[in-house]
Protein backbone atom coordinates (compact mmCIF):
# COMPACT_ATOMS: atom_id res chain seq x y z
CA UNK A 1 0.00 0.00 0.00
CA UNK A 2 1.19 3.33 -0.51
CA UNK A 3 1.80 6.12 1.31
CA UNK A 4 0.19 9.69 0.60
CA UNK A 5 1.20 12.99 3.12
CA UNK A 6 -1.70 15.58 2.19
CA UNK A 7 -0.28 19.21 3.09
CA UNK A 8 -3.33 21.75 3.47
CA UNK A 9 -4.33 24.36 5.88
CA UNK A 10 -8.06 23.70 4.50
CA UNK A 11 -9.82 21.02 6.88
CA UNK A 12 -12.43 20.44 4.09
CA UNK A 13 -9.77 20.39 1.53
CA UNK A 14 -7.31 17.52 3.50
CA UNK A 15 -10.60 15.32 4.39
CA UNK A 16 -11.79 15.35 1.34
CA UNK A 17 -8.85 14.14 -0.43
CA UNK A 18 -7.84 11.93 2.95
CA UNK A 19 -11.31 10.07 2.14
CA UNK A 20 -10.67 10.00 -1.89
CA UNK A 21 -7.14 8.26 -1.88
CA UNK A 22 -8.10 5.79 1.33
CA UNK A 23 -11.02 4.81 -1.18
CA UNK A 24 -8.50 4.46 -3.89
CA UNK A 25 -6.20 2.10 -1.48
CA UNK A 26 -3.62 4.63 -0.35
CA UNK A 27 -2.79 4.62 3.35
CA UNK A 28 -2.80 8.51 3.72
CA UNK A 29 -2.04 10.64 6.66
CA UNK A 30 -2.49 14.66 6.56
CA UNK A 31 -0.81 17.60 8.08
CA UNK A 32 -2.41 21.00 8.55
CA UNK A 33 0.50 23.08 7.52
CA UNK A 34 4.39 22.77 6.00
CA UNK A 35 5.73 22.65 8.96
CA UNK A 36 4.10 19.73 10.57
CA UNK A 37 4.98 17.95 7.51
CA UNK A 38 8.72 18.74 7.87
CA UNK A 39 8.10 17.35 10.97
CA UNK A 40 6.50 14.03 9.94
CA UNK A 41 9.63 13.55 7.91
CA UNK A 42 12.03 14.05 10.67
CA UNK A 43 10.51 11.94 12.81
CA UNK A 44 11.29 9.33 9.83
CA UNK A 45 7.98 9.54 8.09
CA UNK A 46 8.35 8.90 4.60
CA UNK A 47 5.41 8.56 2.20
CA UNK A 48 5.77 7.84 -1.66
CA UNK A 49 3.69 11.19 -2.65
CA UNK A 50 3.46 14.55 -0.87
CA UNK A 51 0.61 16.48 -2.30
CA UNK A 52 1.04 19.88 -0.71
CA UNK A 53 -0.60 23.35 -1.06
CA UNK A 54 1.43 26.24 -1.77
CA UNK A 55 -0.64 29.19 0.38
CA UNK A 56 -0.06 27.61 3.94
CA UNK A 57 0.47 29.08 7.52
CA UNK A 58 4.10 28.60 9.00
CA UNK A 59 5.47 27.06 5.99
CA UNK A 60 4.45 27.30 2.95
CA UNK A 61 4.32 24.98 0.21
CA UNK A 62 7.21 26.07 -1.75
CA UNK A 63 9.21 26.03 1.76
CA UNK A 64 7.71 22.33 1.77
CA UNK A 65 8.82 21.35 -1.51
CA UNK A 66 12.47 22.80 -1.43
CA UNK A 67 13.34 21.79 1.92
CA UNK A 68 11.75 17.87 0.73
CA UNK A 69 13.69 17.83 -2.63
CA UNK A 70 16.98 19.29 -1.00
CA UNK A 71 16.86 16.30 1.70
CA UNK A 72 14.89 13.37 -0.16
CA UNK A 73 14.85 13.97 -3.43
CA UNK A 74 13.11 10.62 -4.67
CA UNK A 75 10.51 12.13 -3.02
CA UNK A 76 7.20 12.39 -5.71
CA UNK A 77 5.23 15.86 -5.35
CA UNK A 78 2.21 17.29 -6.15
CA UNK A 79 1.83 20.55 -5.85
CA UNK A 80 -1.57 22.06 -5.50
CA UNK A 81 -3.20 25.84 -5.57
CA UNK A 82 -6.30 27.40 -5.53
CA UNK A 83 -4.08 31.33 -6.30
CA UNK A 84 -3.79 34.05 -3.64
CA UNK A 85 -2.37 37.46 -3.92
CA UNK A 86 -0.69 35.84 -7.54
CA UNK A 87 -2.68 33.49 -9.65
CA UNK A 88 -2.69 30.02 -8.68
CA UNK A 89 -0.62 29.57 -12.22
CA UNK A 90 2.19 31.24 -11.25
CA UNK A 91 2.71 29.41 -7.71
CA UNK A 92 2.45 25.98 -9.42
CA UNK A 93 5.27 27.39 -12.08
CA UNK A 94 7.83 28.36 -9.10
CA UNK A 95 6.83 24.42 -7.63
CA UNK A 96 7.58 23.17 -10.59
CA UNK A 97 11.16 25.12 -10.88
CA UNK A 98 11.75 24.16 -7.26
CA UNK A 99 11.27 20.22 -7.87
CA UNK A 100 7.19 19.38 -7.83
CA UNK A 101 6.83 16.60 -10.19
CA UNK A 102 3.43 17.83 -11.08
CA UNK A 103 0.96 20.29 -10.25
CA UNK A 104 -2.76 20.58 -10.28
CA UNK A 105 -4.85 23.35 -10.00
CA UNK A 106 -7.91 23.71 -7.20
CA UNK A 107 -10.52 22.72 -7.73
CA UNK A 108 -9.62 19.41 -9.22
CA UNK A 109 -11.51 15.97 -9.47
CA UNK A 110 -10.44 12.89 -8.15
CA UNK A 111 -9.85 11.56 -12.16
CA UNK A 112 -7.57 14.23 -12.56
CA UNK A 113 -5.76 13.51 -9.08
CA UNK A 114 -5.50 9.88 -9.84
CA UNK A 115 -4.42 10.32 -13.75
CA UNK A 116 -1.63 12.60 -12.33
CA UNK A 117 -0.73 9.72 -9.64
CA UNK A 118 -0.74 7.44 -12.36
CA UNK A 119 1.96 9.43 -14.44
CA UNK A 120 4.13 9.34 -11.57
CA UNK A 121 3.91 5.72 -11.37
CA UNK A 122 2.78 5.14 -8.12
Amino acid sequence: MKKVLIVDDEPFILEGLQHSLTDKGFDVTTAENGENALSLFSQSYHPDLVITDIIMPEKDGIEVIWSLKEKYPDVRIIAISGGGRISATDHLKIAKKLGADAILTKPFSTDELMETIETLNL
